[in-house]
Formats: C-alpha cells, sequence, structure tokens
C-alpha cells in the first residue's frame, strides 16, 4: 500500500535520537517541584562547614565561584568551563546535584534537577535548533512522563523509557497527520490510531511502524476495510466495503483480493468467487471452476 510510504518518511524524520537534557519551568505543579527542592537545598547552607570561595581554578581551565565543604563544591555555586559551558546551582559532594542550569557550549539549556552529575527528576532541555523536551528525567534520560515539541510544530506528549517513546504517547505531526496509542522503543507498535489530515483513519494493530494484525481502516468517503494486515498491507482475511454498500468479504495477499471470496450487493444478492492479484476470475457457481489460488 503506497499511501503508507510517506508516514514511514514522517517517522524516520521526527522520531530524533536520544536528547540531551532541558530548561523553562511552567505551570503549578511545575513551581510546586522546585519549590520543594530549595527548601531541602536550603539545608545546605545550615551546615557551619561551608565556606564560600570567591574562585577556584582547576587543572581543566574550570573556574568555580561558590560555597565549598572540606575543599568539595558543596552547596550553592557557579562553574564556567574553557568552552564556554556554564552550570549554575546546587552541588554536593563535588557534583551537580539538586536544582540547577546547565548551558551547554552549543547553546543547549538544561533547567531542572540534578543527582550525581546527571539529570534527574524534572526539567526542561531547550535544543538551540528549537526543540524542547519538559518532563521527567533519570539518569540523564527522557524517563517517564514528557512532552517533547519541535520548531516544525511537531509534538509528542506521553511516557519515555530510558530516552525513548514508550507506552502511551500522543503525536501529532507538522503536516497535521496525528497518532494515539502505544510505543515500544521510539517506534508505534501495540493498539492505536493513527488520522490522516485527508481524513482516512486506521484503529488497530501496529508493529515497527507499519499496520500489522487486526485493524478498521476508514476512508472520507464511506469506504470501510475491516480485516488483517501484514506489513503495512491487506492480508489474511478481511471485508471491504464500498460506499454504495458493496461488500467483498474474503481473502487478501499483499493488499489486493486474493483467493476466495463472497460478493455482497446491497438488496441481498450473493456470489462465492475467486479472486487473483486484485481482480474476479471465476465465480463459484460457473461450470468451470478454476483452482483456488493459493496464499503464500
Amino acid at each position: 500500500m503506497m499511501e503508507f510510504i510517506q508516514l514511514q518518511k514522517i517517522l524516520k524524520q521526527n522520531i530524533p535520537k536520544i536528547v540531551k537534557i532541558q530548561a523553562l519551568f511552567r505551570g503549578h505543579k511545575a513551581r510546586k517541584i522546585l519549590k520543594n527542592q530549595e527548601i531541602k537545598q536550603q539545608l545546605l547552607f545550615d551546615d557551619p562547614g561551608i565556606e564560600f570561595k570567591e574562585e577556584v581554578v582547576f587543572e581543566n581551565g574550570a573556574v568555580y565561584r561558590g560555597q565549598m565543604l572540606e575543599n568539595n563544591r558543596h552547596g550553592y555555586g557557579v562553574q564556567i568551563w574553557p568552552d564556554g559551558a556554564k552550570y549554575e546551582g546546587y552541588w554536593k559532594e563535588n557534583k551537580a546535584h539538586g536544582r540547577g542550569k546547565f548551558w551547554h557550549a552549543d547553546g543547549d539549556v538544561f533547567d531542572g534537577e540534578w543527582r550525581d552529575d546527571k539529570a534527574h527528576g524534572y526539567g526542561v532541555y531547550t535544543h538551540v535548533n528549537g526543540a524542547k523536551y519538559d518532563g521527567q528525567w533519570m539518569n540523564d534520560m527522557q524517563h517517564g512522563k514528557g512532552v517533547e515539541t519541535w520548531a516544525d510544530g511537531s509534538k509528542y506528549d506521553g511516557q519515555y523509557y530510558e530516552g525513548m517513546k514508550h507506552g502511551q504517547g500522543y503525536y501529532i505531526w507538522a503536516d497535521g497527520s496525528e497518532y494515539k496509542g502505544d510505543w515500544f522503543q521510539n517506534q508505534i507498535q501495540g493498539f492505536g490510531v493513527y488520522k490522516w489530515p485527508d481524513g482516512r483513519a486506521y484503529e488497530g494493530d501496529w508493529l515497527a511502524n507499519n499496520m500489522h494484525g487486526k485493524g478498521l481502516y476508514t476512508w472520507k468517503d464511506g469506504r470501510v476495510y475491516k480485516g488483517d494486515y501484514l506489513n503495512d498491507k491487506k492480508h489474511g482475511m478481511g471485508t471491504y466495503t464500498w460506499t454504495d454498500g458493496r461488500r467483498y468479504v474474503g481473502q487478501w495477499e499483499n493488499g489486493k483480493q486474493n483467493g476466495e471470496g463472497k460478493y455482497l450487493l446491497p438488496n441481498g444478492v450473493e456470489r462465492e468467487g475467486f479472486w487473483q492479484d486484485g481482480k474476479r476470475i471465476s465465480w463459484k457457481d460457473e461450470t468451470k471452476q478454476p483452482t483456488p489460488p493459493k496464499m503464500k
């Protein structure tokens, strides 16, 4: 079925590699999370051993200004690297830990929670190219609930697992196409509904971004196919209904009627026959019956 070539191209273009980490907080829930973090981090200031250092220069050329405990960055501080990267926020035993903001040398920014030098908890990562992720992190990877947007208007809202879209999610593309359903390791897989801008829709099973299994495909003009799919094509048993009420019920192969089937009219007339490569080759009630083509 040629209509899914475009879907494959769109998926390849819009399912990106794992993003690094992101910025900018929004909403009451986000502010509440960060406020709780601030309360916990404020306790660091109460340690009598903490002292403020105006400037500490490390062997790699990085410069730190902030709180230290026993010569370790500990508490609140700012560090700037020779390549222009910068971190401002909380530290624990020489590692970014707690709330903090990191400016990458390439212009990307992460603003959120850290644990042991890794994005962990809630955070927002903004790419210099306009892409953005707002949500949960674990060990520097998107993990949990999140929303990802792109400069072209595409958007994904759903679950992540170890940096990949995984679980339930809703994706809308720049051209207006949309998918809502199951994801598996950055691919459409499981059960879901895909809708095209021209009014077509598919509801059913998916495997590796392809319609695969049982499904219902509808057209804007009223045509309907309900049945089996294999690698994006009608394959197996299925029913195709035309806009005028005529129906074909039978076998399909590689997207076309192939094998034994029934042709039903709206007035109740029904005939059984044999089809090959999308064309009827004989009716069953004819004197000479052909050998039904085998399904591969």
